[in-house]
């Protein structure tokens, strides 16, 4: 799949270091798998949950939270924000 944008990641993990092994991990992950649906990509990522339009991965053990946008359709998945899991809870990303 064909990830866009790269750069939220990487500002991400230069301000949380502890960040980056489990960022570039998932972002290898999503590169070479071709994920057909939110089913098969629940098989691939264990904790990974539907909020609305969103879908939002827990990486690094629980402490930060990717969110996305995925269209299996088109093999595409749209970062829109890597939080601390204490930003997460502010739910101030919904409003995106």
């Amino acid at each position: 799949m064909r990830v866009i944008a790269k750069r939220p990641l990487v500002e991400f993990w230069n301000l949380h270091p502890e960040a980056e092994k489990p960022l570039r991990n998932w972002l290898t992950i999503c590169r070479t798998t071709n994920f057909e649906n939110f089913a098969q990509l629940k098989q691939t990522f264990r904790t990974v949950d539907k909020v609305g339009k969103f879908v939002v991965f827990d990486i690094g053990g629980n402490k930060f939270r990717l969110i996305v946008v995925i269209h299996f359709n088109r093999k595409r998945i749209y970062v829109r924000a890597v939080l601390s899991h204490e930003e997460y809870d502010q739910d101030q990303w919904k409003n995106q």
